[in-house]
């Protein structure tokens, strides 16, 4: 039996395994980097063990490392969560080897279905409906379009979509590049692309005894950069018909490798029902929440006992309900998906029914790495949390789901949570239209949209500017009891200026006997003021606004009209902020990949200029319009922060 578990990861998927181990009464440990040293994880485990270092090839790619810390800890097993070296069988073996138990599949099955070039070859030749492998060097125009993939990767990592053939040779090099830096493997290959296609998986569970449970299937379309966004089970699109042939095809693959444990097999489905083996994740997948909430099993429970010998009743439970989970991304969609980082100052989703677990009943979870305080780095993946909902049916999961993260009060870092709740609420979503199109068929710009409008922006800077007036009160040492900026005669107004993005809201407004008297908001009259909450009567309808103010001058406003963050305008402008014209700023900490011109080169708008690395991806920094390279003061493998000036394109005399 296994009595002390370390678990070789971080963030929630860590948290995530000391739930299921406490429930058990099985023993914790930690591994953290320094960056994680006060990060949850690492702070509620019965151990923690540090790696020093900060990315993931310093730290969580340590097999040795980790291999030593159990043996220092104490810990008799390890589970490798899903990332980093949760599908390497070398670490397996290393693990193996140190005479502990790996809650995890056999090495042989990892390598079997670690190179998607070998394992579809297998599939292949077991039944399993395959997508023809394609040879880069071969590849035609009637080809096209077509997909270049990592044979290692994951995560959308080391991809590339290809329309034309004059793009094919800097997709391969680039795909590449990014393989290697991510997996250290930068084989690629090519495989038709199917524009619409639907990503449909079955969670498996397969014992030493023989047992192997097609357990369900999850629908996991939406994507951006071939990374999940939502999941969902059951799938919209699978009738029993097709449920029945994808469990098959799912027990072909885990038999034609005696696989163990739990993992997933995933496929590619048109809308017409057929089906192609994509590749099998030798792991738990990250969104395992929505199968344990229809089936009410607990997945890391089971991988326990399966690690320990026990062996699975003969069929799996029946389902009930569905449920819908969202990843909750420090990204900007609005912006390439650039990925966001800083101090989390408030994080809080409310009517949470449990965390890491099952609801009672129909309700609320979550899934998250972080909490209040929780600094997010440049040197791991963007996600903060999953919030899942668990419903009767599909329309109320969606519904409570898209009220739980409008009503989430995120504070510090831009996120994703606005597109995710016009996605919710979108009709196409809610009739089950949820191909891999889905944001390009239907636009950013319109499901990236604030959940706040300008009309609600500039009544929430309203609130801002009253709470800031509230708590100036509150703090002074004379005259506490008046009104901020209290006259006995007429006066000037009082004015606050905020930034909410690039867009200014001057507010001006006087605290009079008679009530509120605020320029350009007919109609506003102020019941409540106080520096953490301003209630606002707007044409006979109240409305609360909680503010929460930062000493950087961060102004956050949460109401029903939607979250806005503010930032104080400066009173006075500072001379040494300026910048050059058409300086290009790091949209994120990095590091400096490749520069693709040399200064004094004529470029065009959209060309690359240079790559940055951060957050285990790549972003391309293009020329915003056409001119030359007047300044490139940054070189390859510098580390720059955000803000940092990478080039200056001046525009051609």
């Amino acid at each position: 039996m296994i009595k002390n578990l370390l678990v070789a990861n971080r963030g929630e998927i860590a948290r995530r395994v000391f739930r299921s181990c406490r429930d058990t009464g099985i023993g914790t440990v930690a591994v953290f980097s320094d960056a994680d040293a006060d990060a949850p994880h690492a702070t509620e485990a019965d151990a923690a063990v540090r790696l020093p270092g900060n990315t993931p090839a310093e730290t969580y790619l340590r097999a040795d490392l980790l291999v030593r810390a159990a043996g220092d800890t104490g810990a008799d097993a390890i589970h490798p969560g899903y990332g980093f070296l949760s599908e390497n069988a070398a670490f397996a073996r290393a693990v193996l080897d140190a005479g502990l138990t790996w809650v995890g599949p056999p090495p042989e099955a990892i390598e079997k279905m670690g190179s998607k070039v070998e394992s579809k070859r297998l599939m292949d030749a077991a039944g399993v409906p395959v997508l023809s492998e394609l040879d880069p060097a071969e590849v035609t125009e009637a080809d096209l379009p077509l997909l270049v993939k990592a044979s290692a990767g994951g995560g959308g990592r080391g991809m590339r979509i290809v329309r034309e053939l004059s793009e094919l040779d800097d997709a391969v090099a680039s795909a590449k590049a990014e393989a290697g830096s991510a997996f250290g493997d930068p084989t690629v290959f090519c495989e038709r692309y199917l524009e619409t296609g639907r990503h449909i998986e079955v969670q498996v569970l397969a014992d030493t005894h023989g047992t192997v449970w097609a357990v369900g299937e999850r629908e996991c379309s939406i994507q951006r950069r071939h990374q999940k966004v939502v999941e969902e089970a059951p799938s919209p699109l699978v009738d029993a018909a097709m449920r029945e042939e994808l469990f098959d095809a799912a027990r072909k693959a885990a038999k034609a490798i005696d696989y163990v444990g739990a993992g997933t097999v995933e496929f590619l489905a048109t809308g017409d029902g057929r089906f192609y083996f994509l590749e099998m994740n030798t792991r738990l997948q990250v969104e395992h929440p929505v199968t344990e909430c229809v089936t009410g099993l607990d997945l890391v429970a089971l991988q326990l006992r399966i690690a320990e010998g026990e062996r699975l009743p003969a069929d799996p439970p029946q389902w009930t309900g569905h449920a819908i989970e969202v990843r909750l991304y420090a990204e900007d969609p609005a912006e390439n998906w650039q990925p966001q980082s800083g101090t989390l100052r408030r994080f809080a989703v409310p009517g949470v029914d449990a965390e890491f677990g099952l609801p009672a009943g129909h309700g609320l979870r979550l899934d998250s790495g972080v909490v209040s305080g929780s600094v997010v780095g440049v040197h791991y993946d963007p996600m903060l949390a999953k919030v899942i909902a668990w419903g009767p049916d599909r329309r109320s999961a969606a519904r409570r789901l898209a009220a739980a993260l409008a009503g989430a009060e995120i504070h510090g870092v831009r996120t994703n949570r606005d597109l995710l709740v016009n996605v919710l609420r979108h009709e196409a979503f809610l009739a089950g239209e949820t191909d891999t199109a889905f944001f390009d068929r239907h636009g950013l710009d319109t499901l990236a949209r604030p959940l706040a409008d300008s009309d609600a922006t500039r009544v929430s800077a309203l609130a801002a500017a009253l709470a800031d007036a509230a708590a100036n009160r509150a703090t002074a040492s004379t005259l506490g009891a008046l009104p901020s900026g209290w006259r006995n005669v007429p006066s000037t107004p009082q004015r606050k200026r905020y930034l909410a993005g690039e867009t200014e809201y001057a507010v001006s407004y006087r605290l009079t006997r008679d009530g509120l008297r605020a320029e350009d908001y007919a109609g506003v009259v102020l019941v409540e003021a106080t520096p953490e909450r301003v209630v606002l009567d707007l044409d006979g309808v109240r409305r609360t606004f909680g503010v929460a103010r930062y000493g950087d001058g961060l102004v956050c406003v949460d109401s029903p009209l939607g979250p806005v963050a503010f930032t104080r305008a400066p009173r006075f402008a500072d001379p040494d902020a300026a910048l050059a014209a058409g300086s290009l700023l790091a949209p994120m900490p990095g590091t400096v990949l490749r520069i693709a011109v040399a200064q004094g080169d004529t470029v065009e708008a959209g060309e690359p200029i240079l790559w940055l690395e951060a957050m285990k991806m790549e972003h391309r920094i293009s020329a915003p319009a056409d001119g030359v390279v007047g300044e490139l003061p940054v070189t390859v493998g510098q580390q720059v922060e955000l803000g940092t000036v990478l080039a200056v394109v001046q525009e051609k005399e």
